[in-house]
């Protein structure tokens, strides 16, 4: 994913959380907003209690995997994606078709 289809800062973090729209499920939380930047932007946040830098490094690629598929950064939206502790007992497959189910009901 490209540089300017990130959030980034801990402002523009805050900015999306604080609009208080959310979506959850076992494995991810989203926060999302419009914004006008004319193209999507997300960011991706893991907990420390996931596991170790690594594993938490693995999951956000992993991730960032799952939206370049699932995402159409043609809509001007912000998201903002908590990764779960309930991410780690599933496989790929199944944690993307659950970001799938979630990014498609808003």
């Amino acid at each position: 994913m490209k540089v300017k289809y990130r959030v980034k800062s801990h402002e523009d973090f805050q900015k999306v959380i604080h609009a208080n729209k959310k979506i959850h499920s076992k494995s991810f939380t989203i926060y999302y907003e419009d914004n006008e930047y004319g193209h999507a932007r997300v960011g991706i946040s893991t907990s420390k209690k996931l596991g170790h830098a690594v594993i938490r490094n693995r999951i956000r690629r992993q991730v960032r995997s799952m939206c370049r598929e699932i995402i159409d950064f043609n809509v001007s939206k912000e998201y903002c994606i908590i990764v779960r502790n309930n991410y780690l007992q599933q496989d790929f497959e199944k944690n993307k078709d659950e970001l799938k189910k979630l990014i498609l009901k808003i």
